[in-house]
């Protein structure tokens, strides 16, 4: 999984993609906060408070610009443009494809999100992640100091997006520690050790063994 998001994301900074609904130069000068919400969990109160977290960060936060591609769930829609939608340095668009997704994660900040695949793609990225959930399956970035669950409570959004914003050894504590899903280089482990030895299926195991 690092292997291919590193060989995305080389192919996005060789060559930028378009990414629908995010103004030219909106992003200038400004410390990008890249969204992503859509959990059932969420839905109704929760998902207000989650919303309302995000705009105080905004409001807060002057030279931040928050990035949210939208799901198209009727219970994601309604919440997020009604609280978000005429907030200055918000950018709502509609659900990105994966080269251009990979870019904005390229471009942002940090990243606050339910997602599974994001907590697992941002640490190889070097991004902090707010996980705006109770619990996740991810534990090893928890535990490794890259993300930090802070539910859809409005309050913890908030102070935990504006510890990263305000304190540079904060961010660099969960920006720069080892990535538990490994460091990019397995496809080239893989290959020097097919091409060194050979392989013998094993009973015991039910594995592969390399002799």
């Amino acid at each position: 999984m690092v292997d291919a998001l590193l060989l995305a994301r080389d192919m996005v900074r060789r060559r930028e993609p378009i990414v629908p609904g995010l103004g030219e130069g909106i992003l200038a000068g400004k410390r990008m906060i890249l969204v992503t919400g859509h959990r059932r969990e969420s839905f109704g109160e929760p998902f207000g408070e989650f919303c309302l977290g995000l705009r105080d960060i905004v409001r807060a936060h002057s030279d931040t610009v928050l990035v949210y591609p939208v799901h198209l769930n009727p219970n994601v829609q309604k919440p997020v443009y009604d609280i978000l939608g005429k907030e200055e340095r918000i950018c709502l668009m509609p659900p990105v494809e994966y080269l251009p997704f990979i870019h904005l994660m390229d471009r942002s900040y940090m990243i606050i999100t339910d997602s599974g695949g994001v907590q697992e793609e941002a640490p190889s990225l070097h991004k902090p992640v707010l996980v705006t959930r109770e619990v996740t399956e991810r534990q090893e970035t928890v535990k490794a100091g890259l993300a930090r669950l802070v539910g859809t409570d409005r309050k913890a959004i908030f102070e935990a997006a504006s510890r990263l914003l305000a304190d540079r050894e904060s961010y660099l504590r969960m920006s720069t520690g080892e990535n538990p899903y490994g460091d990019g280089l397995a496809s080239e482990r893989i290959v020097r050790i097919l091409s060194e030895g050979s392989l013998e299926t094993t009973q015991i195991t039910g594995g592969i063994r390399i002799t």
